[in-house]
Protein backbone atom coordinates (compact mmCIF):
# COMPACT_ATOMS: atom_id res chain seq x y z
CA UNK A 1 0.00 0.00 0.00
CA UNK A 2 1.43 3.22 -1.06
CA UNK A 3 2.12 6.67 1.93
CA UNK A 4 -1.05 8.11 -0.29
CA UNK A 5 -3.50 5.25 0.39
CA UNK A 6 -2.16 5.29 3.99
CA UNK A 7 -3.23 9.09 4.69
CA UNK A 8 -6.60 10.73 5.00
CA UNK A 9 -7.83 12.71 1.87
CA UNK A 10 -8.05 16.30 2.11
CA UNK A 11 -12.23 15.66 1.75
CA UNK A 12 -11.82 13.42 4.88
CA UNK A 13 -10.01 16.37 7.27
CA UNK A 14 -12.72 18.63 5.86
CA UNK A 15 -15.83 16.82 6.66
CA UNK A 16 -14.24 15.14 10.37
CA UNK A 17 -13.95 18.10 12.36
CA UNK A 18 -17.24 19.03 11.40
CA UNK A 19 -18.87 16.12 12.74
CA UNK A 20 -17.12 16.82 15.94
CA UNK A 21 -18.54 20.34 15.92
CA UNK A 22 -15.91 21.50 14.91
CA UNK A 23 -15.25 24.07 11.87
CA UNK A 24 -12.58 23.93 9.55
CA UNK A 25 -9.95 26.88 9.68
CA UNK A 26 -7.19 28.09 7.59
CA UNK A 27 -5.45 27.13 10.51
CA UNK A 28 -6.18 23.68 10.54
CA UNK A 29 -5.58 23.21 6.98
CA UNK A 30 -2.11 24.82 7.04
CA UNK A 31 -1.28 22.36 10.07
CA UNK A 32 -2.98 19.51 8.74
CA UNK A 33 -1.04 20.21 5.22
CA UNK A 34 2.07 20.97 6.95
CA UNK A 35 2.17 16.69 8.07
CA UNK A 36 1.30 16.00 5.21
CA UNK A 37 4.03 17.39 3.08
CA UNK A 38 6.32 15.27 4.57
CA UNK A 39 5.89 12.13 6.60
CA UNK A 40 8.17 12.25 9.32
CA UNK A 41 6.40 12.25 12.57
CA UNK A 42 7.28 16.58 13.32
CA UNK A 43 7.04 17.75 16.75
CA UNK A 44 4.50 20.63 17.42
CA UNK A 45 7.33 23.10 17.13
CA UNK A 46 8.36 21.61 13.66
CA UNK A 47 5.18 21.90 12.35
CA UNK A 48 5.08 25.49 13.92
CA UNK A 49 8.03 26.20 11.90
CA UNK A 50 6.62 25.00 8.68
CA UNK A 51 3.52 26.38 8.81
CA UNK A 52 4.80 29.98 9.83
CA UNK A 53 6.33 30.80 6.08
CA UNK A 54 2.31 30.22 5.06
CA UNK A 55 1.17 31.88 7.90
CA UNK A 56 3.03 34.48 9.68
CA UNK A 57 -0.02 35.39 12.25
CA UNK A 58 -0.05 31.96 13.58
CA UNK A 59 0.87 31.25 17.58
CA UNK A 60 2.74 28.25 18.65
CA UNK A 61 -0.26 27.70 20.67
CA UNK A 62 -2.72 27.99 17.64
CA UNK A 63 -0.71 24.95 16.49
CA UNK A 64 -1.26 23.19 19.53
CA UNK A 65 -5.01 23.53 19.29
CA UNK A 66 -5.09 22.82 15.79
CA UNK A 67 -2.85 19.22 16.42
CA UNK A 68 -5.31 18.44 19.47
CA UNK A 69 -8.67 18.66 17.61
CA UNK A 70 -6.59 17.23 14.63
CA UNK A 71 -6.06 14.46 16.79
CA UNK A 72 -9.33 14.57 18.57
CA UNK A 73 -11.22 13.80 15.55
CA UNK A 74 -9.24 11.17 14.36
CA UNK A 75 -6.99 12.62 11.38
CA UNK A 76 -4.06 12.51 13.14
CA UNK A 77 -2.10 10.30 15.89
CA UNK A 78 0.03 11.44 18.35
CA UNK A 79 4.12 9.23 18.49
CA UNK A 80 5.13 9.12 21.92
CA UNK A 81 8.70 7.68 22.60
CA UNK A 82 10.26 8.17 26.19
CA UNK A 83 10.16 11.68 27.53
CA UNK A 84 10.27 13.23 24.39
CA UNK A 85 7.76 15.86 22.89
CA UNK A 86 4.74 14.37 21.55
CA UNK A 87 5.33 13.72 17.98
CA UNK A 88 2.11 13.91 15.04
CA UNK A 89 1.63 10.86 12.44
CA UNK A 90 -1.34 11.19 9.71
CA UNK A 91 -0.88 7.54 8.97
CA UNK A 92 -4.47 6.38 9.80
CA UNK A 93 -3.81 2.74 8.87
CA UNK A 94 -2.47 0.00 11.62
CA UNK A 95 1.38 0.39 11.62
CA UNK A 96 4.03 0.73 14.22
CA UNK A 97 6.90 2.79 14.73
CA UNK A 98 10.89 2.28 14.23
CA UNK A 99 12.57 5.22 16.58
CA UNK A 100 16.20 5.33 15.49
CA UNK A 101 17.93 5.17 18.56
CA UNK A 102 21.72 7.53 16.75
CA UNK A 103 19.23 10.39 14.50
CA UNK A 104 15.82 10.32 16.22
CA UNK A 105 14.41 9.71 12.81
CA UNK A 106 10.83 7.80 12.93
CA UNK A 107 9.57 5.50 10.21
CA UNK A 108 6.23 3.73 9.59
CA UNK A 109 6.33 -0.22 9.83
CA UNK A 110 3.55 -1.53 7.70
CA UNK A 111 1.44 -4.72 8.60
CA UNK A 112 1.90 -7.42 6.20
CA UNK A 113 -0.92 -8.78 7.20
CA UNK A 114 -3.69 -7.34 10.02
CA UNK A 115 -4.33 -9.67 13.25
CA UNK A 116 -5.87 -9.34 16.56
CA UNK A 117 -3.50 -8.53 19.32
CA UNK A 118 -4.58 -11.80 21.28
CA UNK A 119 -3.11 -13.56 18.56
CA UNK A 120 0.54 -12.05 19.34
CA UNK A 121 0.19 -11.42 23.52
CA UNK A 122 -1.78 -13.11 26.16
CA UNK A 123 -3.72 -10.64 26.95
CA UNK A 124 -6.15 -10.54 30.37
CA UNK A 125 -9.14 -12.40 30.17
CA UNK A 126 -12.44 -10.13 29.46
CA UNK A 127 -10.07 -6.74 28.40
CA UNK A 128 -10.85 -5.12 25.14
CA UNK A 129 -8.05 -3.81 23.04
CA UNK A 130 -9.32 -0.43 21.50
CA UNK A 131 -5.81 0.86 20.27
CA UNK A 132 -2.49 -0.96 19.71
CA UNK A 133 1.21 1.14 19.72
CA UNK A 134 3.81 -0.93 18.78
CA UNK A 135 7.36 0.48 18.47
CA UNK A 136 11.04 -0.76 17.65
CA UNK A 137 14.47 0.30 18.59
CA UNK A 138 17.65 0.45 16.82
CA UNK A 139 19.39 1.93 14.57
CA UNK A 140 17.61 3.07 11.04
CA UNK A 141 19.29 2.15 7.25
CA UNK A 142 21.78 5.38 7.40
CA UNK A 143 22.48 5.03 10.84
CA UNK A 144 23.18 1.23 10.62
CA UNK A 145 25.11 1.19 7.45
CA UNK A 146 27.30 4.11 9.00
CA UNK A 147 28.17 2.17 12.06
CA UNK A 148 28.75 -0.76 10.42
CA UNK A 149 25.99 -2.82 11.98
CA UNK A 150 26.60 -2.61 15.81
CA UNK A 151 23.79 -0.81 18.29
CA UNK A 152 25.15 0.47 21.52
CA UNK A 153 24.07 -2.22 24.47
CA UNK A 154 22.26 0.43 26.47
CA UNK A 155 19.42 0.45 23.87
CA UNK A 156 19.02 -3.43 24.37
CA UNK A 157 19.90 -3.66 21.03
CA UNK A 158 22.16 -6.70 19.24
CA UNK A 159 25.48 -6.04 18.17
CA UNK A 160 26.77 -7.01 14.66
CA UNK A 161 23.60 -6.19 12.75
CA UNK A 162 21.52 -9.26 13.37
CA UNK A 163 18.59 -9.73 10.93
CA UNK A 164 16.13 -8.09 14.24
CA UNK A 165 16.62 -4.97 13.46
CA UNK A 166 18.70 -4.28 16.00
CA UNK A 167 15.94 -3.41 18.40
CA UNK A 168 13.69 -3.61 21.25
CA UNK A 169 10.03 -4.16 20.16
CA UNK A 170 7.40 -2.57 23.15
CA UNK A 171 3.68 -2.75 23.17
CA UNK A 172 1.43 0.04 24.96
CA UNK A 173 -2.18 -1.24 24.88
Amino acid sequence: MSLSQQLPSPATVAVLPARKGRRQTEQRRAVFDALMAKADHPTAVEVFMRVKGRLPSISLATVYNCLDTLVECGVVRMVHRDREPSRFCANLQDHAHFFCTNCGSVTDLPLRKPFEASSLWDLPEGVSVLQQDTTFRGLCGSCSASKGGVVAPETGGMVGGDAEAGGAASAAV
